[in-house]
């Protein structure tokens, strides 16, 4: 569900949330009574009861046999943070944990008391460690040493990473306060309000001590973090601490409005929007990091306010649940989490299954929240994720002891069937964020644009030190039934070229990583105009996620079928180099217009004016797959003049197969109008530190598939047409001799494809002007599919602007005219001589497919 802001006032009324909410300038309400103190004091109550709970578990939850495993982790890790402090020398607090310097060493220590605590207050612990008081009170001596040593001197803190000290030390000191709310009554009383003082003092990115909404640190998941610490704050201070507790949630309540990009609120563009994007730093495309974890956030959330006079409206609920639906489920497959959508978190060695893992937990808590029909979709996507998954789902793993019971309950509910939320067949174009799913129940193909709105990578903190053309139409398919670990993940990043990513056109030029080429994770340049420090505007700019710069970047969906195009473009640092310092290293890119086609057992890949404006060779990869260096894998394949392909010969070549025996899997490649292929298959080792200075300098091994153009140092811009099989066999390849596919035209003007078997015509225009193909005549940049059904008599059609800066896009359908019996109200439709005129209003549509149905 969209929500906007007169849907979360009605939220606020129906639960009677307006009357713990202040009165906000923006929101104009009607002032209500405020609750009696009894009350107000036995919804705090509530509230940090839930909130051990979620945490701890409960008496009930502890008790069931499915949470043996979480429990005794817990108890590990305490024991081992008890150890550490026993064997702390002087100036320590846990033993080889050096503080002073390193801000995520204090976050470290902060952590490991958390960890304690938690042990104390879980139900089923062992008797040494649940509700002693002798530990408690450690871990709050603990707390009043670190204040008095390392965080209470704000003239000696703030170093190093921002979020640690408004965020993740916070986090860790509100949740152990909460743990220990009666010990530290006991034992230090004063420690609450020193620790909020001393927490509102390091916020720093807001207003006097709390959040500013007009801030670019205080939005999406960072807010959500933000304010569910503070409303744990709030709890604990009593009554003082209700304004804070109000105040926090009318700033978390945000978080659930969709994000209008004509009419951003304070400016912020971080958030969820109508097509199911999620943007994080207001360019980069995120829902599998950041966008996790605003949704366990805000579960969490729910959770902790649950039964209290602060809770959900009814209608914050369907809203997450519509985050779900439409933005994390088409992004999972087979309980792997996409890589288009995970920023630098690419580089890290948890994996796609451990992401999914995060959702699945939020997942099933929030179908305890939901009623009806959409619990019971919930709780059946949960055993969908769970059965189609090649790594098991790990419970022990998840936040909370109750959230492990639920799933234990969901999945032994015979009454509950699996069910994924996707359709079998589902193209989703999230254009607001550059990126395009593709889903067929044999596959799923996920593409990652890049345009002047969102950014063409990540960098940060030594994370994913070599990303420069990960934006750039850089592409994965992913196979059923195959590990995706095997294919995918950190190890991908580790073993495939930067330059040689499948679907990337790449100059032929060594690029130098930020490490290599400052010195340092940053540029640091504060004296400039610009003013280069780790956090700055212009690092983030220039440096962590650079834009692109071109418009266009986006696609229609019609039905089940998808189109997307994008210009390729250098990115803002090149563009303004001139700007920057001398000592600024600026990399310029390949050109290249694209087009992706997607079909049920194809994609098909056009691509346009392919070179390089400075003369250097480029290349383009089809396609750039790992496998353990032990499967058997094999490769097949034809030239076109019939006989078989048989090795590095690369002139001629037809179609290519390459099958894995072991995983059960195989692709087939198409070139419908290729210059000469490169074919490499090789053992690459290299260490995982290569994509991310914290990685381990642990060594993979994989056998990398390469498949490769080469355009050579000052040739002429090409042109490409090749397809992507899934899964196919050497007799489905070998029948694509004859169609179903035909290039309609493949110009750096126009890109169109036609499948007769489907009756389907998609095509991309990329420049003013009218655009003539089979059927269809397009007036300036658009992104169009066409499909005709004979037996009905109907066209079907579908429009959308790439460049999200067109009022209208008028097209024109030539020979017998037809009539609008269905469709958008957007969409007009008018007979001329000769044909049929189309158009469609587009004005604030930010990418949005407009679709109709036209008949005779």
């Amino acid at each position: 569900m969209e929500i906007t802001r007169r849907h979360l006032l009605s939220a606020l009324s129906a639960t009677g949330l307006l009357a713990v909410v202040p009165v906000v300038p923006v929101v104009p309400v009607v002032p209500v009574g405020r609750v009696s103190a009894a009350t107000a004091a036995a919804d705090r109550a509530r509230l940090l009861a839930n909130t051990v709970a979620v945490f701890a578990g409960t008496a009930a939850s502890n008790a069931r046999p499915e949470t043996a495993a979480k429990l005794a982790a817990v108890e590990k890790t305490a024991r081992a943070g008890l150890k550490a402090m026993d064997d702390a020398g002087a100036g320590e607090l846990f033993a080889g944990l050096v503080l002073g310097t390193d801000e995520a060493n204090l976050n470290t220590a902060y952590r490991r008391l958390y960890e304690i605590a938690l042990a104390t207050r879980a139900p089923g612990m062992a008797p040494d460690l649940y509700g002693s008081t002798a530990v408690q009170r450690r871990v709050i001596d603990g707390l009043a040493w670190l204040h008095e040593h390392y965080y209470g001197d704000q003239s000696k803190g703030y170093y190093g990473n921002w979020f640690h000290w408004e965020i993740g030390i916070s986090q860790h000191i509100s949740k152990t306060l909460v743990l220990l709310a009666d010990a530290v009554a006991a034992h230090r009383p004063e420690l609450v309000a020193t620790y909020v003082a001393a927490m509102d003092a390091y916020l720093r990115n807001g207003t006097g001590g709390d959040v500013d909404l007009d801030s670019r640190f205080h939005t999406g998941a960072n807010l959500a973090d933000i304010t569910t610490n503070r409303i744990l704050q709030g709890a604990l201070l009593g009554e003082p601490g209700d304004s804070r507790i109000r105040k926090a949630l009318t700033d978390q309540l945000t978080v659930f409005a969709t994000i209008d990009p004509y009419d951003l609120r304070h400016g912020v563009a971080d958030g969820h929007y109508a097509d199911g994007s999620f943007i994080q730093h207001a360019s980069v495309a995120y829902t599998g990091s950041y966008g996790k974890g605003l949704l366990t956030r805000v579960v969490q959330t729910l959770k902790i306010l649950d039964g209290t006079g602060f809770a959900h409206g009814e209608e914050l609920v369907p809203t997450v649940s519509g985050w779900v639906r439409n933005g994390f489920a088409p992004l999972m497959f087979e309980g792997w989490m996409m890589e288009i959508v995970k920023g630098r978190a690419v580089a890290r060695t948890d994996s796609g299954y451990t992401d999914a893992a995060v959702v699945v937990e939020a997942v099933v808590d929030l179908s305890s929240l939901a009623a009806g029909a959409e619990a019971t979709a919930l709780k059946s996507y949960v055993k969908h994720l769970r059965a189609t998954s090649r790594a098991a789902i790990d419970p022990a793993r998840f936040v909370s002891p109750v959230s492990i019971v639920r799933y234990a309950d969901i999945l032994g509910d015979a009454a509950v069937p699996a069910a994924d939320l996707n359709a079998p067949a589902r193209s989703v174009a999230f254009n607001a964020m550059d990126k395009t799913v593709h889903r067929r129940p044999g596959y799923a193909f996920a593409l990652a644009r890049s345009s002047d709105r969102i950014s063409k990578y990540e960098y940060m903190n030594g994370e994913n030190l070599m990303p420069w053309f990960q934006g750039d139409g850089a592409y994965y398919l992913y196979l059923a039934g195959q590990d995706q670990t095997q294919a995918y993940g950190v190890d991908y990043y580790t073993t495939v070229s930067p330059y040689g990513l499948a679907g990337v056109t790449a100059p032929v030029q060594q690029r130098h990583t930020v490490p290599e080429l400052y010195g340092k994770p940053y540029y640091d340049n504060p004296g400039h105009p610009l003013h280069f420090t780790s956090s700055s505007e212009s690092q983030n700019a220039y440096v962590y996620f650079p834009r692109g710069t071109n418009r266009y970047s986006g696609g229609a969906v019609l039905g089940a079928y998808g189109a997307a195009g994008m210009v390729q473009s250098n990115d803002v640092a090149h563009r303004d180099r001139h700007l920057l310092p001398d000592d600024f290293v600026v990399y310029r890119g390949a050109t290249a217009t694209k087009s992706w086609f997607l079909l049920d057992d194809e994609i098909v890949v056009l691509a346009a004016d392919v070179g390089d404006a400075a003369g250097r060779a480029v290349t383009t990869t089809v396609d750039a797959r790992t496998a353990a260096v032990t499967d058997r894998t094999s490769l097949t394949g034809m030239l076109r003049d019939g006989r078989p392909w048989t090795g590095p010969g690369t002139a001629g070549l037809r179609w290519l197969r390459h099958a894995n025996a072991t995983q059960g899997t195989a692709v087939g490649y198409l070139f419908l109008d290729t210059p000469p292929v490169r074919v490499t298959l090789a053992e690459v080792t290299r260490s995982r530190r290569a994509v991310r200075t914290a990685n381990p300098d642990t060594e993979v091994t994989r056998s990398v598939l390469g498949i490769t153009i080469d355009g050579p140092a000052g040739s002429e811009p090409a042109r490409l047409a090749y397809a992507l099989v899934p899964n196919a066999d050497e007799d489905q390849l070998r029948a694509h001799r004859h169609g179903p596919l035909r290039v309609l035209a493949n110009s750096a003007r126009l890109q169109a494809l036609a499948h007769s078997g489907l009756g389907l015509t998609a095509a991309n225009s990329f420049t003013p002007g009218r655009h003539r193909t089979a059927g269809l005549h397009v007036h300036g940049p658009a992104s169009v599919i066409l499909r005709r059904e004979r037996r009905a008599a109907t066209v079907s059609l579908a429009v959308s602007d790439p460049t999200m800066d067109r009022d209208a896009v008028p097209l024109l359908l030539p020979g017998r005219p037809l009539r609008k019996v269905i469709g958008d109200p957007e969409v007009r439709v008018r007979r001329v001589p000769g044909g049929t005129r189309v158009e469609v209003d587009t004005h604030h549509a930010y990418g949005r497919s407009f679709t109709a149905t036209l008949s005779g």
